[in-house]
C-alpha cells in the first residue's frame, strides 16, 4: 500500500475510533442522522457540437449527447460527525459520434465525456471544536475561484479528490484550509490511462478579509503525480478580491493575483516560472462589464500548468489552452453580460453573456482570438413535483487560430437539467 493511502486509512480508522468514543451530547442521538439528513440530486442532458479543422486523423465534426444523474444522501449531525454518499452515472444518449477519450473514436473532435459508473462522493466529517472540521474521504474541493483546485462541473463526470480537508474558520473574517491528496478522480473516468491520477499532494489556502473591498489570499500548492510527472509542481500566491459602491446602482469589483511555480518531486524539468490575473469589473442595473489579462509564464520548454483547475473557466470556452503551451499564454479579455429584470416571469431571470479573448504566447507568438456567448435561465418548479428547479444553457464558442499548431474550432452546446 502506498504511504498516501495508508495516510487516509490510518486517518479514517482515527475518526472513526472517535466517532464511537465521544459521548453523546444532550438531545444527540443516532436517529438525527436520518431525521435530519437530506437526499439531493440532478439530472442534466447535454448536445454538444465540435467544428475542428483537423489536425489528422479527425476528419469530421463531433455530435455528443450525454446525460449525467446525480443521487446522494447528506446525513444530519450526530456527535458533530456527519457523511454524504453520492454516485454518478453519465451515459451517451442519442448523437454519438465523438471522441470520448476511450472509445477509440479518433476521426472524430474530443468531446471528454466518457460512459462512467462510480461513487462520485463519499466522505466523513468532524466538526467538534468550535470554527473547525476535518473531512475525510472522497469530496469535491473548490477553491477561490478555482483556478488551481476546481471539481470541473462544466464536464459531465465530476473531478473529485480522495483526500482529507482540514478547514478553520474560528477566526472572525479568516478562514484557513489545509488539504492531503491521495488520488485525483478525473473526468476522463476509470477507464482512461490517466482517469485516477495517484497523487502525494498538499495545499494550504489561508485569507483573512480586512473589509469589503480588500481580501486577501495566501497559498501553496505542492503537487506530486506518479504518473504524471511532468505537472508535479510548487506553487505560491497571493490573490486579492473586494468589492465596493460607486454610487447607489452601481459597483466595483476585482481580483488581482500572482503567483510563482517551479518543478518538484519526480518532475524531470527544471523551470521557475511566473502567473498574474488582474479582472476589474463594474456592475449595475443588472449589467456587468468587465475586463482581465492573464498571464502564465513560459520559457520556451515549460510553462505554468494548473492541472487541477476548472479549467473551462478560464481562457476561453472552447479549451484550446487545457495545457498552457511551452511559450507560455497571455490572454487579454472582455465581457459584458446582462440579467433580464423586470419584464415577467417568463423571461426575467434569464442571462446573456458574451466575452472576447485575444491570445498570445508570453514569450513570442500570436495564438489567435475567440468569441464566447451564452444565455441561460434557470426555472422554479412546481412544489408538488419532485424536482426543485428547471434549468436550460445555450453556449457557443469560437476560436480562430492564427500561428501553428493551433486550429480554427466552434463549438455549440445546449443544455437542460433539473436538481432537487
Amino acid at each position: 500500500m502506498k504511504p498516501s493511502r495508508k495516510f487516509l486509512l490510518l486517518t479514517s480508522i482515527g475518526l472513526a475510533f472517535l466517532f464511537l468514543s465521544l459521548p453523546a451530547k444532550a438531545g444527540d442521538t443516532p436517529e438525527s442522522l436520518i431525521k435530519e439528513g437530506d437526499f439531493f440530486g440532478e439530472v442534466r442532458y447535454r448536445y454538444e457540437f465540435v467544428d475542428q479543422d483537423g489536425p489528422v486523423p479527425v476528419t469530421d465534426n463531433a455530435k455528443a449527447g450525454t446525460i449525467r444523474t446525480n443521487i446522494g444522501f447528506k446525513t444530519g449531525k450526530y456527535q458533530d460527525f456527519q457523511a454524504l454518499l453520492e454516485a454518478q452515472i453519465v451515459q451517451n444518449m442519442g448523437a454519438n459520434n465523438f471522441n470520448d477519450t476511450v472509445n477509440g473514436k479518433t476521426s472524430f473532435p474530443i468531446v471528454a465525456d466518457p460512459d462512467n459508473e462510480e461513487i462520485n462522493q463519499a466522505w466523513l466529517s468532524w466538526s467538534g471544536i468550535d470554527g473547525a472540521e476535518i473531512k475525510l474521504g472522497r469530496q469535491g474541493i473548490n477553491l477561490d475561484n478555482q483556478r488551481f483546485i476546481g471539481t470541473v462541473d462544466w464536464r459531465q463526470n465530476d473531478q473529485t479528490f480522495d483526500s482529507v480537508v482540514f478547514n478553520y474558520s474560528g477566526i472572525e473574517k479568516a478562514n484557513l484550509s489545509y488539504g492531503y491528496i491521495a488520488n485525483i478522480n478525473r473526468i476522463f473516468g476509470d477507464d482512461h490511462t490517466l482517469g485516477d491520477l495517484d497523487s502525494s499532494s498538499h495545499f494550504i489556502n489561508a485569507s483573512y478579509g480586512f473589509t469589503e473591498w480588500f481580501k486577501i489570499t495566501g497559498y501553496g500548492y505542492w503537487l506530486e503525480f506518479d504518473r504524471l510527472p511532468a505537472r508535479s509542481s510548487e506553487t505560491y500566491g497571493l490573490r486579492a478580491t473586494g468589492k465596493t459602491l460607486i454610487t447607489e446602482n452601481w459597483s466595483f469589483a476585482y481580483e488581482a493575483e500572482a503567483a510563482t511555480q517551479s518543478d518538484r518531486g519526480n518532475n524531470m524539468a527544471s523551470y521557475d516560472v511566473e502567473y498574474y490575473h488582474i479582472a476589474p469589473s463594474v456592475s449595475g442595473h443588472g449589467f456587468t462589464f468587465g475586463a482581465g489579462y492573464e498571464v502564465l509564464g513560459g520559457d520556451g520548454a515549460n510553462a505554468f500548468q494548473t492541472p487541477l483547475a476548472t479549467l473551462h473557466k478560464f481562457n476561453g470556452w472552447a479549451d484550446k489552452f487545457l495545457d498552457t503551451p511551452a511559450a507560455g499564454l497571455e490572454d487579454a479579455y472582455v465581457s459584458a453580460s446582462y440579467k433580464v429584470t423586470g419584464l415577467n416571469k417568463a423571461v426575467d431571470g434569464t442571462t446573456l453573456t458574451t466575452v472576447y479573448h485575444d491570445f498570445n504566447g508570453d514569450e513570442n507568438g500570436d495564438f489567435g482570438s475567440e468569441f464566447d456567448a451564452s444565455v441561460g435561465k434557470s426555472f422554479d418548479l412546481p412544489k408538488e413535483l419532485p424536482f426543485e428547479k428547471f434549468n436550460i444553457l445555450v453556449k457557443y464558442a469560437d476560436y480562430n487560430a492564427e500561428d501553428a499548431p493551433f486550429i480554427d474550432t466552434q463549438k455549440f452546446w445546449l443544455q437542460v437539467g433539473v436538481n432537487f
